[in-house]
This record gives structure tokens, C-alpha cells and sequence, in this order.
């Protein structure tokens, strides 16, 4: 990009916090775009980050200062399509350097109508949200009385049923790719393709959309039952508990990120908002089982309450703050983690807890 195409862009919060910078990717109409920011710590895989639907109505911070350089490609998106609402950066690669590369970042981000603002200093946002919590802002090319305006009337995720915008209600079958005679349901919260790429590995897999009830689910006689990552506030989310609810002891079952927090809130507990959440490949998490430490995956504003939990037992804690992050059923087949175990592109530490879905399928239901 030519200096003369820079366009000067700034960030201000809710609080009335200003960043400055330049535009990048798409420019939306009155040069305002609104959503609540995060940050995220991986050090790769920001096209994976990026095109996860768990981003829906947040503005990505990377705080990683060098991003783009690799540049993207059709095998590392998670989604057809991005729903978070915008990226920040510190230092955008004009460049794409990887074999692997079809294209830069920033055509990506144009084509795909998702704005993004760089030159940011990253460490200055990144330790304000630390302190203070992810909060609503704006950002774009408008001035700043116009940007101050519509922060201060930005919402956060607090509230807001995100899924029934990232669920495709029309499903989709995909084969297993080694013959595994395993049929397993997913239910489809906001779900990555690589947990899908995972899954084909224990069976076929129909992804059926988040308003599925339980009697459909049912009828196609899956012998797992798998509930998807989502985006927004997991108490706003519409009838999927109760359809959990309705699954538990008729079908071994597995959650990931909000599928964790859809079948705490079907064991009648509830979820709160962390500060900041989790945002980033570098969480440890210990199995209590066996005390192994894992290198997790995460992403995630909201936390299920442990002490509300019934009919279950706790297996795994973030060793950062003492959060829950994973559990049992001890009376019917059924688990979740809040972590990412299938982690494109890693790290890979808890790929085990597929096989220990399938596993569970293979006792027929036996806890």
C-alpha cells in the first residue's frame, strides 16, 4: 500500500479512550463500525482466529505486532465466511510470505466486508482491556466526536443471542473420511471447521442448526451427540439447553466452549462473565485426573459456576485463574471442556479428548 492511500483511522472506547492508526480491509458505510473488544494472544493462526464464528458482534486484538505475513488461504478459514466485526493490529505485512499463501490478509479482510484498523499501539489497548475489562468501542475513518458518539452507544455481548446468527439452520452431512462406522449429530452453536475435521475422524457427521430439537436429533439415531463453540452470552441463547436437557441420558454427549456451557446450564448451572476472557494458544489447563498440564486453545467471555453444577465432577481447571474447564457427568454419558482441543493450528496437547468421545460412544452410553 502506497503512503498516499493511507487513510488515518482511530479507535475510542466506551470509556472515552482514543487509539489512532490507519484503515485496513473493508470500509463500511459512514466509516464507523462498532462491537466489543478483545484481545487475542496467539502468536499464528490469525486466519483461524479471525474466521472463527465465536468472534460474532467482538473486534479482534492481536497482540502479536506482526500479522499477515504469511498470508491466507482457503484451508485455514473456519467459516465460509468471518462474523466478527472488525481487526486490530500493530503491524500489518504487506507482503505474503508461505508457500502455502493465495492471497494477502488485507484482500482477504476487503472481500470478505470485514474492516480493520493498524498502526495501533496493541500493548497500550491490550493492557487497557486487562485493567478494565473488554468493553464496547468504535472504530473507523469518521472524526472523533462521531466515533465518541457511537461508542458511547455500542453494546457488549451481555444479552445477546450471537448463534442464530452463526448457525446454519439448512445442516449439512459429511462423510468420515476413514469408513468409521460411528454416526454422530452436531449441533451447530457456531461450529469450526476443524472441530467438524476432527469429528469425520470417529464417524459421519450430520451438523444440524442450533433450533434442531431433540426428537429430530433423536430420529437420526446418532450414537454421539456433539454441541459446537458459539458467540455472545451462553443465558441468551434460545432453547438450546433445554434441548440438551432432553438429550442427557438418551445419548452420549460432548461439549466444546459454549457446548460446555449448554449442558451446565441443562445440569442447572449458570455462567458468568469473565474480566477480559480467554483469548489465545497459550492457556495451561490441568487434567485432575492425572495431573497432566495441557497447552490449550481458547476463546471465551463467559465461565460456567463449578459450585452450581449437579450430577457432575469437575476435570480440569485453568491454571491462570482457577476457572472451570472441564467436567463430567457421573450418572450419564456426557463431558465438555471449555478449551479448544482441536485447536487449528494448535497447540495439539488435548486432541486426546476426541478419542475419549469416542470411547464413550463405544459403551453404548455407559457413563
Amino acid at each position: 500500500m502506497s503512503s498516499s492511500s493511507v487513510q488515518p483511522a482511530a479507535i475510542v472506547l466506551a470509556d472515552g479512550s482514543l487509539f489512532e492508526g490507519e484503515a485496513i480491509g473493508a470500509h463500511p458505510d459512514g466509516g464507523v463500525t462498532t462491537g466489543e473488544f478483545v484481545f487475542n494472544t496467539v502468536l499464528s493462526g490469525y486466519q483461524e482466529v479471525i474466521s472463527d464464528p465465536s468472534y460474532a458482534g467482538q473486534v479482534v486484538t492481536f497482540t502479536y505486532p506482526h500479522i499477515g505475513n504469511y498470508g491466507v488461504n482457503r484451508a485455514d478459514n473456519e467459516a465460509l465466511r468471518p462474523h466478527c466485526r472488525g481487526v486490530v493490529v500493530r503491524d500489518l505485512s504487506r507482503r505474503a510470505s508461505n508457500h502455502r499463501s493465495e492471497g494477502s490478509l488485507e484482500d482477504w479482510l476487503t472481500r470478505h466486508g470485514v474492516p480493520g484498523i493498524a498502526g495501533v499501539d496493541t500493548r497500550r489497548l491490550t493492557k487497557h482491556l486487562r485493567d478494565h475489562g473488554a468493553m464496547p468501542g468504535a472504530f473507523g475513518t469518521a472524526d472523533e466526536s462521531e466515533l465518541t458518539s457511537a461508542a458511547g452507544g455500542a453494546g457488549g455481548t451481555d444479552g445477546h443471542d450471537y448463534v442464530i446468527d452463526v448457525t446454519d439452520p439448512a445442516g449439512r452431512t459429511v462423510p468420515s473420511v476413514n469408513g468409521a462406522p460411528r454416526r454422530i449429530v452436531a449441533l451447530d452453536l457456531g461450529v469450526k471447521d476443524t472441530i467438524v475435521e476432527q469429528l469425520v475422524q470417529l464417524g459421519s457427521v450430520d451438523v444440524v442448526g442450533s433450533g434442531t430439537s431433540a426428537a429430530d436429533v433423536l430420529a437420526r439415531e446418532p450414537d454421539g451427540v456433539f454441541i459446537s463453540n458459539g458467540p455472545g452470552d451462553p443465558a441468551a441463547v434460545a432453547g438450546v439447553a433445554a434441548t440438551v436437557d432432553a438429550l442427557l441420558g438418551e445419548v452420549p454427549i460432548f461439549g466444546i466452549c459454549m457446548g460446555q456451557q449448554m449442558l451446565a446450564s441443562a445440569l442447572g448451572a449458570d455462567t458468568y462473565k469473565l474480566p477480559f476472557g480467554h483469548h489465545g494458544g497459550n492457556h495451561p489447563v490441568q487434567d485432575l485426573d492425572t495431573g497432566r498440564v495441557e497447552i490449550t486453545s481458547q476463546n471465551h467471555n463467559y465461565c460456567v459456576d463449578p459450585d452450581q453444577l449437579t450430577g457432575a465432577r469437575v476435570t480440569h481447571r485453568n491454571l491462570n485463574d482457577g476457572t472451570l474447564e472441564g467436567f463430567a457427568c457421573t450418572e450419564v454419558a456426557a463431558f465438555a471442556v471449555q478449551y479448544h482441543p482441536e485447536a487449528g493450528p494448535g497447540p495439539h496437547d488435548s486432541r486426546y479428548l476426541f478419542g475419549r468421545f469416542a470411547e464413550l460412544m463405544d459403551r453404548k452410553g455407559r457413563p
